[in-house]
């Protein structure tokens, strides 16, 4: 189903979202206290992100507020630089997110995005459909789950995304999904649209590896991970990047 992306605007802000999914999307969608009064909030997680699984119209989804990490979060928090609508980080997820379904490549669904202005900074939230009963890879490590078939899934994955052009800008363990009969890539905050190339692609790849590193994935020593899991991983990838 094509999307129909429509822009809706008031006194804080703009939403942006998708008519096809549902006619009309308000702000209180974005408000985890409006769920959280009707009995539809099921989760909230902490986090960067700060994520809420919410019970919608249009069915289960996950709010995602946007927040900063890494040392400027102490300085700016949720709170990002104003240069204009369309380079919103929510609307260029969620523009991202639209092109990705239209080539057919299995990342979340979007639904909205919004941005609320505060001078010269604007918050902003992002509301996709939930991938139902999935894991993460990171957890899949963690249950000794992650064996050379998935492994090779993993690579298939990544080479088909970097086969159109699509740079995630935080490829890392906790942004694949892994579900029955199929796996995700999630969480595109950043993300772009890219020339397929050598550099750009291995580095995606270099920074998931040192995410399973730091995750523990040589517990059984390096040598086993390199046989069991990488080389499977890469051999997979090249395989499906090959045109």
């Amino acid at each position: 189903m094509m999307m129909q992306e429509r822009t809706h605007k008031d006194a804080e802000g703009a939403i942006l979202f998708d008519a096809e999914a549902s006619p009309q999307v308000g702000r209180d969608w974005f408000a985890p206290d409006y769920w959280r009064e009707r009995g539809a909030l099921r989760t909230q997680a902490g986090g960067r992100g700060g994520v809420a699984i919410v019970a919608t119209p249009v069915g289960e989804c996950v709010l995602r507020h946007y927040r900063r990490g890494g040392l400027v979060a102490a300085l700016m928090g949720d709170r990002y630089l104003w240069t204009g609508a369309d380079r919103t980080r929510p609307f260029a997820e969620f523009r991202l997110l639209a092109e990705i379904a239209r080539l057919e490549l299995p990342g979340p669904a979007v639904v909205a995005a919004r941005y609320r202005r505060h001078g010269p900074y604007y918050t902003a939230d992002l509301i996709t459909r939930r991938i139902a009963d999935a894991q993460t890879l990171a957890e899949c490590l963690a249950a000794g789950r992650l064996d050379g078939e998935l492994a090779e899934e993993v690579g298939a994955l990544v080479a088909r995304f970097h086969r159109d052009g699509v740079w995630h800008a935080d490829l890392n363990a906790h942004n694949v999904l892994v579900a029955p009969g199929a796996l995700y890539l999630i969480d595109f905050d950043r993300g772009r649209m890219r020339i397929p190339a050598t550099a750009w692609q291995q580095a995606n790849l270099q920074r998931l590896r040192r995410s399973l590193l730091k995750l523990g994935a040589t517990a059984d020593g390096e040598a086993a991970f390199e046989k069991n899991v990488w080389q499977p991983l890469l051999h997979r990838y090249g395989r499906t990047l090959a045109p």
